[in-house]
């Protein structure tokens, strides 16, 4: 998934920020049966009444594809109407702000959203919910967490503390030397899967094993550059953790050109369908699978039920994670990749 979040930006005239956006590619699509006019909820409201906005960091990234098709399917299931909308780019504040803005003026009971940027976006899901909207945080929480009605979203501290249980178990009696490749600096889940790598690992910022550390933005192109360049610098690396798949194969490529292959255990989070092949093929030891047909289902059922009869959801609700590896490490629950095929997104 796309882990980066942009920083909190100026946004200029409502008028001109929508069109902006609009013209830039904010992709509509989706769109099911008719619903009422007007915003907020309706306290009784029929199926057929609901529409729900969904609104993804990008429309492209196979972790977003996998949850509209899951919310499309589940509010199809629902009689409701879903109106999908997502940033023009990674990163594009602005553009979820707009789409904020146009799903309360088509009349949405509730809407769903990936923020791209965790605090830049709050004045927007604020004057929705004042217009009696329900704003749901998939994937990515905001900051605070409270400034959403609810969360669904991976524990992705959880998610680090099983990559880096899995990479020092993995290592077994090695001197530690560890490469961080992180995703994007101050983005909530590239620093709560950073934080938990280091307490699973068991391990500070500070320490000693640590002997590189590079921003990759989880793409991997940059993910490959940066490891070739750290292991000029670190050639003993033998751990690394990577903030996503992506940033897995691209570091990847780098260690075996440098023919360390047999020396450096990788871990990563994600758990496509893509990430678990490379775990089965050898290029990832182990990844954590994170469900995001699950998010976009329970995302969607609450907003049908506060449409039906007000009831708001509340907090943050784990979706849970999966270790996925066919070398499994003793005293870690995991599942092998046959499981994870089956189980995979993307």
């Amino acid at each position: 998934m796309s882990t980066s979040t942009a920083p909190s930006r100026l946004r200029p005239p409502h008028l001109r920020t929508a069109s902006l956006v609009l013209a830039g590619g904010l992709a509509l699509a989706l769109a099911g049966c008719g619903g009422g006019e007007g915003g907020g909820a309706t306290s009784g409201a029929s199926d057929s009444d609901i529409k729900i906005g969904l609104i993804t960091k990008t429309d492209s990234n196979p972790f977003f594809v996998k949850l509209r098709e899951a919310a499309q399917a589940e509010a199809d299931a629902s009689g409701a109407e879903l109106i999908a909308l997502a940033g023009a780019f990674d990163g594009d504040n602005e553009g979820q702000v707009a789409a904020i803005e146009n799903l309360v003026s088509q009349g949405v009971q509730g809407i769903l959203i990936t923020p791209n940027s965790s605090t830049g976006i709050l004045s927007a899901i604020k004057q929705a919910r004042d217009n009696d909207v329900v704003v749901i945080a998939l994937d990515t929480a905001t900051d605070p967490e409270d400034a959403v009605d609810a969360t669904f979203a991976t524990d992705n501290t959880a998610a680090g503390v099983s990559q880096g249980e899995w990479v020092k178990g993995a290592l077994g009696d090695a001197a530690p030397q560890v490469i961080m490749l992180d995703g994007t600096p101050g983005g909530t889940v590239d620093t709560f899967r950073h934080d938990g790598f280091l307490e699973g690992f068991g391990i500070t910022d500070d320490s000693p094993e640590i002997v590189g550390q590079e921003n990759t933005n989880g793409d991997q192109t940059k993910a490959q550059t940066a490891m070739e360049n750290l292991i000029q610098r670190a050639p003993g690396v033998n751990a690394l953790y990577t903030i996503n798949e992506p940033a897995a194969a691209g570091a990847y490529e780098a260690i075996e050109s440098a023919g360390l292959t047999d020396q450096v255990v990788i871990g990563s989070i994600d758990g496509s369908c893509t990430g678990v092949q490379n775990v089965k093929d050898g290029v990832i030891g182990a990844t954590v699978m994170q469900f995001p047909a699950k998010m976009a289902e329970e995302g969607v059922k609450a907003v049908v039920a506060f449409a039906g009869d007000g009831t708001k959801p509340s907090g943050f609700n784990d979706t849970g994670s999966q270790l996925i590896t066919d070398r499994p490490v003793e005293g870690l629950e995991s599942e092998d990749t046959a499981w994870g095929a089956e189980n995979c997104w993307g």
